[in-house]
């Protein structure tokens, strides 16, 4: 997984923007409980680990995957339109590239500002000031260690309905002292997740881009990509989002230890986890609730990285499927920062709630592995079942603009 065979152009950019979307329900799944559990000082720094330790890896990972690696603006540039913390349309970003060492970019609308606008002043400043200030600067300088992301205008907003939300510029000062990677980036580094090779697809003719070895294009888009370029984002929008997992839980474990960082880690997976199945199910236009339906959405479910964890599932049986998950890098990182080294033998509640996401009366229930297997579990719908109710760790999610988020053809 992820399973895209079958996939139109078409079908692959609208997952692609589903993938992107995860990266914001990941932090809405997150950070309350950081919040709840160790404060809003602890909060703030551990959103900003999360990125800080995230997006420079991811950035320079993007820059190889289409072949677009450089130390100017242009390639800072072509790197913010295939990054998880910028997803198309629901953040509604503009460019205009000046020279290879100046630009501006601007959000006419930013979903993240209209999500804590409401309540009020602080929660703004510390999205748009205490955490974009570090955050926006580390991803720039995964490209050039001297390049600079400075605001010319950021909420709060005056007045309050002020379009665009906000405005950057971005340059490379050549006199400025060059920017160093965090330790929580080194950490995050050196973990299989970091380094995992995904093969190529196929190519194909049904047109598009293959890569983005060509002039910066501000009004790029998914669409613009070959099949086989799509691919290929895709499962890297996907490590994006797990190395953001893996920053988190890192950056948690360090303040308050492992256990607490795998209980956030298990809630962040709960409620993210269970929006991106509901909304795959939409995007994938799946009518029915059955188990089909729950197989196509697993095949493409944003929890799981290809390659990294060696996960399948199949249909058994008139009343049954099976899921499972093989020996993989994802098992061998020898430490608790993922969502895969949260899965063992027992029940687990984050696979409950994804295909409770489907069907209400479906159940993911341990079985007993093969030889090949890690770990195995059968999905059950029971009719005679009373539907589960939505997990309070989803329902959080699920009240979020960012759940409720719609796109448009483009």
């Amino acid at each position: 997984m992820i399973a895209t065979d079958g996939l139109s152009r078409a079908a692959l950019a609208a997952l692609g923007r589903e993938y992107l979307l995860f990266g914001h329900l990941l932090n809405r799944a997150a950070l309350p409980h950081v919040h709840m559990r160790i404060g809003a000082e602890a909060r703030e720094a551990v959103a900003i680990e999360e990125w800080m330790g995230a997006s420079p890896i991811y950035t320079q990972r993007m820059q190889r995957c289409l072949g677009f690696a450089g130390n100017d603006v242009t390639t800072i540039f072509k790197g913010f339109q295939l990054d998880v913390g910028f997803p198309h349309q629901y953040m509604d970003v503009r460019y205009q590239l000046e020279s290879d060492r100046r630009g501006v970019f601007w959000l006419q609308s930013c979903g993240a500002l209209l999500e804590v606008e409401p309540y009020g002043e602080a929660p703004v400043f510390s999205m748009c000031h205490t955490i974009e200030d570090p955050t926006f600067d580390a991803t720039a300088v995964a490209t050039n260690p001297r390049a600079r992301c400075r605001p010319i205008h950021r909420p709060p907003r005056a007045p309050a309905d002020r379009v665009p939300h906000c405005h950057w510029e971005v340059y490379i000062d050549p006199d400025a002292e060059p920017i160093k990677e965090i330790a929580i980036t080194r950490r995050v580094r050196g973990s299989r997740l970091a380094t995992i090779e995904l093969p190529a697809p196929a190519g194909d003719a049904t047109g598009g881009w293959d890569d983005y070895r060509r002039p910066f294009d501000p009004h790029f888009c998914l669409e613009h990509l070959s099949r086989a370029a799509l691919v290929r984002v895709c499962r890297e929008f996907l490590v994006q989002n797990h190395l953001l997992v893996r920053a988190l839980m890192i950056s948690i474990a360090e303040r308050a230890g492992d256990e607490l960082a795998r209980e956030i880690g298990a809630a962040q997976w709960i409620g993210a986890g269970t929006v991106a199945a509901a909304r795959l199910r939409r995007a994938l236009q799946i009518d029915d609730d059955g188990l089909d339906a729950i197989v196509a959405v697993l095949r493409l479910h944003p929890a799981f990285v290809p390659e990294y964890a060696r996960v399948g599932i199949e249909r058994t049986g008139d009343a049954r499927a099976r899921l499972w998950i093989e020996d993989c890098d994802a098992l061998r990182e020898g430490d608790a920062y993922s969502w895969v080294a949260l899965l063992g033998a027992a029940p687990h509640p984050a696979l409950d709630a994804m295909v409770q996401a489907v069907n209400p009366r479906a159940r993911c229930v341990p079985a007993t592995p093969t030889a090949r297997e890690r770990f195995a579990w059968e999905i059950l719908i029971d009719p005679a079942a009373a539907p589960a109710e939505t997990p309070i760790e989803a329902a959080m999610v699920f009240n979020s603009g960012t759940a409720r988020f719609t796109f448009r053809a483009p």
